[in-house]
């Protein structure tokens, strides 16, 4: 029996193009702030991966779709990503939804994007609403540096690590966080950073009940302590006030000075950028190095 070998190029056209994974990012509160485009992704794509495939199944109902779904979530993100990327390899689409806001942040979305980008499988995003960004933008705080924190650890030792990292962090903080871990979290916040840092408690955004508290961190962690925690947060703390610099010691300043000369300033040039760096006047500077000689 013999064998007929194919051309290399009648190989190439056999083979599959993988699907696309869609990371579309679904409403925090509203329905009615679901993208046009997310609405078309998902009519198009062959499955949809979710969080909680009963909360997709009725954001799908809303939008008139039906669509196969799986599962997709912290604790079978490992397998299951497996499967998704398997499909995705064989040709099929998929979207990717979290029960609100945007997949992959703060969110096992992560390693699948990962999974896909190590196998070459093309992913999109299909942008849309952010809590943490909402929050931000109800603030009232400082907006044009930030940082985001997601959930904090529960785990005691970790969590006051984390915390003890962020007392000097410049920038606005911003914090996802669950109503029946508020208070603890709220109480750990004031005592890492101060009662008195600035704080925007945000609730429940873009849905009927939302309310957005603007106080200081002592004052929220006291007014939680009587008011029972309803929905869900986002915490936007004021970043930590600039450090104003030490100034150095007299004592310290020839040898600043000499430092500079050995490595081949002039003693005036030397002078002049130790009075620069550390923002004092050239004759204080002038005046240190000749208390030092009259030593």
């Amino acid at each position: 029996m013999s064998s007929v070998r194919r051309p290399d190029g009648d190989r190439e056209k056999n083979r599959v193009e993988p699907g696309t994974l869609y990371l579309v990012a679904t409403p925090i509160g509203n329905l009615a702030d679901i993208p046009p485009r997310a609405v078309k992704v998902l009519s198009e794509v062959d499955f949809v991966a979710a969080e909680d495939t009963r909360n997709s199944a009725r954001l799908l109902a809303h939008l008139g779709l039906r669509k196969p779904m799986v599962s997709y979530f912290e604790h079978n993100r490992r397998e299951r990503g497996e499967e998704i990327a398997g499909r995705l390899q064989q040709g099929q689409s998929c979207a990717l939804v979290t029960d609100a806001g945007t997949p992959a942040v703060s969110d096992p979305g992560e390693d699948l994007v990962a999974l896909c980008a190590a196998r070459g499988i093309p992913v999109s995003a299909v942008p849309g609403p952010v809590a943490a960004v909402v929050a931000l933008t109800l603030s009232g705080l400082p907006t044009g540096r930030f940082c985001f924190e997601g959930f904090l650890t529960t785990a005691r030792t970790d969590r006051q690590r984390r915390l003890e990292e962020l007392r000097d962090e410049p920038r606005t903080m911003l914090f996802h966080e669950a109503p029946h871990k508020l208070r603890a979290t709220l109480a750990d916040l004031a005592g890492a950073f101060g009662r008195e840092r600035r704080v925007a408690v945000c609730r429940e955004l873009t849905k009927l009940n939302e309310q957005v508290l603007r106080m200081t961190l002592g004052e929220a962690a006291d007014y939680y302590a009587g008011t029972e925690p309803r929905g869900e947060f986002v915490l936007v703390v004021q970043g930590a006030p600039p450090r104003a610099a030490e100034a150095p010691q007299t004592a310290d300043i020839p040898a600043l000075v000499r430092r500079r000369m050995e490595v081949g300033a002039e003693k005036k040039e030397a002078i002049r950028q130790v009075a620069r760096e550390c923002g004092l006047p050239r004759n204080e500077v002038y005046r240190a190095m000749l208390e030092e000689r009259e030593d």
